[in-house]
């Protein structure tokens, strides 16, 4: 078995670094496309959220056992392996005018995504240790976000250049890249495997959810993340389709909001030793006072300036409480951190693509008014999951 060896380390750091956003470029690079897309394929706007939903929820089943795959085969090959997948599965995907087609292809974004970030996640429990383990898990969540911020900025400008397929050939090349890195640079950090039987799973899983702190932990990731979602399912229809602006606005708008989910994440790395959940609570609260000036703004006030600015401070508040409880998660269990983590973004997704995909279905949001009404509703159950976690611990 090929080892990671000690003069590579930094290196294979930074590799991580870049595999850790690829779910955000698959999900958030062809943002801008999802108009065109839906007019070139003939077809209603809900069949192409759906490829955002499919991934979402691919992703998220995935980690519940991807976790434990990498526990016990290790983190090296199955990073290998899924980056080589990755070329395939994206130059199929461009290659394509089939709708079923592409959301097989996207089930399988979804699965390889799910392999690669968990395998990476444990990288660093893995290397670091103590504050150091705390420092890199902190910035991974950091650098997690860059997928968003960069990724509809450049596929805005490849849609209006390229048409919509070039956003996933530069995935499958962006991937091949990291695959030859990988190779000549990375190897396995895995010290000690843990047996891959159910029974173990099954008590590894018991204890993980029977943990009320990570269990709620993961509820508020998913729902913080929903809140990015939702607005990626209808912002670019609203911004292009009833705006009238073009793509690469709306690139440029998810751009913003992609700098406000980072900055959120820094707030949160910057006061990372203030007590945990009363800065969650803050957060939360200011959260709902700014929805709630959301609505009030939209009888006066409803542009794309307005929209957006009110989306970026909203956006702000959901980052930093999940850089704060992501981290949290995943280093809560670090003698099963690849579990661990798998477990905590597979709920996390799971919700985020349930919640988001079904109040886009149910609202069907055309205005800002409409946004306003689905990021309260998220707020709203964020802070039912707060109360929830203050009353029990007043009973304890």
């Amino acid at each position: 078995m090929r080892t990671l060896k000690e003069k590579n380390q930094f290196i294979a750091t930074v590799l991580a670094f870049a595999v850790i956003p690829m779910s955000g470029l698959a999900t958030d690079i062809y943002l801008p496309s999802m108009p065109s897309m839906a007019t070139e394929l003939h077809l209603p706007e809900s069949s192409i959220q759906l490829t955002l939903s499919i991934f979402l929820i691919s992703y998220g089943l995935t980690q519940f056992f991807a976790g434990s795959v990498v526990d016990s085969f290790g983190r090296y090959k199955v990073s290998v392996f899924s980056l080589a997948l990755f070329v395939v599965t994206f130059l199929i995907t461009a290659m394509t005018q089939n709708i079923i087609v592409i959301y097989a292809m996207r089930v399988l974004h979804g699965v390889l995504s799910g392999f690669a970030v968990v395998s990476k996640r444990a990288f660093f429990v893995d290397v670091y240790e103590g504050e150091k383990r705390k420092h890199y898990l902190s910035i991974m969540t950091i650098v997690w976000s860059v997928g968003p911020i960069i990724a509809p900025f450049i596929g805005g400008y490849l849609q209006k250049n390229f048409g919509w397929q070039s956003n996933f050939y530069v995935l499958a090349g962006y991937s091949l890249l990291l695959l030859i890195l990988e190779l000549i640079f990375s190897g396995e950090t895995l010290k000690i495997r843990n047996p891959f039987h159910i029974d173990f799973l099954i008590r590894e899983y018991n204890t993980m959810f029977r943990a009320k702190d990570f269990f709620y932990g993961m509820l508020m990731c998913g729902l913080s993340y929903a809140m990015v979602i939702f607005f990626n399912l209808c912002g670019a229809f609203i911004i292009e389709h009833k705006m009238g602006y073009s793509e690469v606005i709306a690139g440029y708008v998810s751009l913003i909001l992609g700098l406000a989910w980072m900055t959120g994440g820094f707030l949160g790395k910057a006061l990372i030793n203030k007590a945990f959940l009363p800065k969650i609570r803050y957060a939360n609260f200011i959260q709902l006072i700014l929805i709630i000036s959301m609505f009030a703004f939209s009888y006066y006030i409803s542009n794309i300036y307005s929209l957006v600015a009110f989306a970026f401070a909203i956006h702000v508040t959901a980052g930093f409480i999940f850089n704060n409880y992501f981290s949290y998660c995943i280093g809560r269990f670090p003698n099963s951190a690849g579990i661990a983590g798998g477990l905590t973004g597979g709920v996390a997704f799971i919700i985020t693509s349930a919640v988001s995909y079904g109040i886009v279905a149910v609202i069907k949001p055309e205005i800002q008014l409409q946004v306003a009404e689905g990021y309260f509703v998220l707020g709203a159950l964020g802070l039912l999951i707060l109360s929830m976690i203050k009353l029990r611990k007043a009973h304890i």
